[in-house]
């Protein structure tokens, strides 16, 4: 038997798995208040069922407006999908702090902040389902990455909190961790990836271009990268469920790198990485000298 969660919040709409969450919700019959920074982008989503409005997460007013908007229209929150977020790419020796800091408020503090504003209307009625949409990379790194796979490993320690925190007020946590999803997200990341700095210039740009062709060709072949339509699967059953599950790892993809990860160990996987990304390994001679690249 499925649940009805009352009205669901969920952020960033204006693409991809908000966009396709919002409207499966919507189609299900749901309460479904849809938001993006930019709500022209997610105007139309008004035609398929959904109520929409501004909600930029770094921002705190903004992100109690929205909240105060749903409560003033329907009196409680019952569901909350924390999906909005980025990927800042680049070797971190090069990636501009001030980027990071942008990187960790949108995908960590904004999220957390957010959800410290539904969380008291969810306990004082009892009950609340709260879905994060955290990714494989929580679970798995890749070169280039570290940013953007800190900060889903932090909400991979965030959700494990807040699950136990909670679930005596009758509120449930979920964390959905996607592996490759065909969206613009794959785009976005490169973009990042190659706009802070020179590559032909950097120390880093052969691990900068291989990372470009290999996260490109991640997001374009249809065996490793999904539709939404998984993602969304999960995150319904997270908010619908009688037992809803603490963690959703969606795709294939996901679960054999976790596996790799999980059996490879360390060395297991840098070899794995060094190899899907074309990165030189290094060897020290004999008497623990300087080391040297090998390919």
């Amino acid at each position: 038997m499925s649940l009805r969660p009352g009205p669901v919040l969920v952020t960033g709409c204006s693409t991809g798995i908000g966009r396709a969450v919002a409207l499966r919700l919507a189609r299900d019959g749901h309460v479904v208040h849809a938001t993006a920074r930019r709500p022209d982008t997610i105007a139309d989503l008004e035609a398929a069922g959904c109520s929409v409005g501004p909600l930029d997460v770094v921002d705190p007013d903004s992100a109690a407006a929205a909240v105060e908007h749903v409560l003033g229209r329907h009196g409680r929150i019952g569901g909350l999908v924390n999906n909005a977020g980025y990927a800042e790419y680049g070797p971190l020796e090069e990636v501009p702090l001030a980027a990071a800091r942008r990187q960790l408020e949108t995908n960590v503090i904004g999220l957390v902040g957010l959800t410290q504003l539904v969380l008291p209307h969810m306990r004082a009625a009892g009950a609340g389902r709260v879905v994060n949409i955290g990714s494989v990379g929580g679970r798995v790194t890749f070169p280039a990455g570290g940013w953007y796979h800190a900060s889903k490993y932090a909400l991979e320690s965030l959700s494990d909190a807040l699950r136990v925190e909670v679930a005596p007020f009758g509120v449930r946590v979920s964390l959905v961790e996607p592996g490759p999803i065909r969206t613009a997200f794959g785009d976005t990341a490169v973009g990042t990836l190659t706009a802070p700095q020179s590559v032909d210039g950097s120390p880093y740009g052969d691990l900068t271009r291989s990372v470009e062709t290999t996260v490109r060709g991640y997001y374009d072949n249809p065996l490793l990268a999904r539709g939404t339509d998984p993602v969304v699967r999960a995150v319904v059953h997270a908010l619908t469920s009688q037992r809803p599950r603490s963690r959703y790892l969606v795709t294939p993809t996901a679960r054999l790198l976790v596996a790799i990860r999980r059996w490879g160990g360390d060395r297991g996987w840098d070899a794995f990485v060094r190899r899907q990304f074309s990165v030189p390994g290094l060897r020290r001679d004999h008497a623990g000298g300087p080391a040297r690249a090998r390919g």
